[in-house]
């Protein structure tokens, strides 16, 4: 089975091969998909807000990116997971440089050294899908196996490139999402519940019925649908989104929180057993710590989305917790609103994933605002690819570059 763990500052980082940042990100005026109307963005100008996001993107290549896996390849090292490259990783680059396309003259040589560092390490499973985790020596280990996080940012970022840059070059996007998007369909979707699975491995026992939050991904599969035509991943999105309204009501009436893992998937889902997969699986930790994130984006860019109304739970409760004081954001919650034990601090995903809720409630420019200060402040940490990663991702809907397939 898979098990990553965040273990920030607990490895060594990778040095051989990082990328020299020699095309840094220009701050060109946003141009990415508008968003609903009255969705709320930062207060600051757009020229700052193009900078951070450029600030933050160089950082990123310069200390994540590494060419030391072969010739023409480029990956994403991953120094606070459980091995040097994690297939989630993977997919956050590849969606990265596609939405940088327009700000970065290598965008497109680093996309696609990811996409064949990615088609070099199948899944012993499902071969058209990525074995999750690589080691220092850029082999695949630990049962060279899927993890459903990152096929799905791999599939998305494939048709991101195909929509930025077509798919008429040296490598057909569309068909490379394509026939990830089968795979995904065949391998990592219970068929029966509608639900994503955690991997193409979890087919049986106790995993065969449970699945992970931060894997309903409703812009990701309305994506799908889009671009093959079956109706199956509307029924995955509608299925998704009935159950974070289902665990919301019954477990979390107050924060709006949804549990890293579920199970029971096959009837009424419910939160995960303590000791199910990882660390706080039926809690709000760093898995679920990117909801708000994820779900938040579609609330602002497609109009009677549910993740609208859901997220604003989250939004309301965390101003209420902190006080409006965004250093008072820890990382991880039980779904009643307590601080977990052993968990101090802050962390850029649970910071950084509550400002794209903000964004989906227009009585919280204040708050967005403080939010932004806190994210843009934040001096980001060589050994955390988890946190950098996301922090770009978020900065890049925040700063209105984020692109909807």
């Amino acid at each position: 089975m898979r098990k990553t763990v965040r273990t920030v500052l607990a490895a060594a980082a990778l040095t051989a091969g990082l990328v020299a940042t020699t095309a840094p990100a220009t701050a060109a005026t946003a141009q990415g998909t508008p968003y609903l109307p009255g969705v709320l963005r930062p207060s600051v100008s757009q020229s700052a807000q193009d900078a951070a996001l450029a600030k933050y993107y160089d950082y990123w290549k310069k200390n994540f990116l590494t060419t030391k896996c072969g010739a023409g390849t480029y990956a994403v090292k991953a120094p606070d997971a459980d091995h040097a490259f994690v297939a989630e990783g993977q997919g956050y680059g590849m969606t990265i440089a596609a939405m940088m396309a327009g700000k970065d003259s290598q965008a497109r040589t680093v996309f696609d050294g990811i996409l064949k560092f990615v088609k070099a390490h199948p899944s012993v499973i499902d071969k058209d899908l990525h074995a999750a985790e690589q080691d220092e020596n850029c082999k695949s280990v630990n049962g060279s196996d899927s993890a459903t996080d990152g096929d799905l940012e791999i599939a998305y970022g494939l048709l991101l490139a195909d929509k930025v840059w077509g798919s008429g070059g040296s490598v057909n996007y569309k068909a490379e999402a394509l026939r990830i998007i089968k795979a995904i369909k065949r391998s990592e979707v219970n068929p029966d519940t509608k639900f994503m699975r955690l991997a193409d491995w979890a087919d049986s026992g106790k995993y065969i019925n449970s699945s992970r939050s931060s894997d309903w991904m409703p812009g990701h599969l309305r994506a799908f649908e889009k671009a093959t035509g079956d109706s199956f991943w509307g029924q995955v999105r509608t299925r998704q989104e009935k159950a974070v309204t289902q665990l919301q009501q019954q477990y979390a009436p107050k924060t709006g929180l949804i549990p890293d893992f579920v199970v029971n998937t096959n009837s009424t889902p419910k939160p995960a057993p303590d000791g199910f997969l990882e660390d706080h699986d039926p809690h709000y930790g760093y898995n679920a710590c990117r909801d708000p994130w994820r779900l938040g984006v579609d609330g602002i860019t497609v109009s009677g989305s549910p993740a609208q109304g859901q997220v604003r739970k989250m939004n309301t409760w965390i101003q209420q917790n902190t006080g409006g004081n965004p250093a008072k954001i820890t990382s991880g919650y039980t779904l009643s609103g307590s601080k977990l034990p052993g968990e101090t601090g802050q962390h850029p995903c649970f910071t950084a994933s509550f400002a794209i809720a903000a964004m989906n409630d227009p009585g919280s420019q204040a708050w967005l605002d403080k939010l932004w200060t806190s994210i843009t402040t934040w001096s980001p940490n060589a050994k955390d690819y988890y946190g950098t990663g996301i922090t770009v991702q978020v900065l890049i809907i925040l700063s209105g570059n984020y692109v909807a397939v």
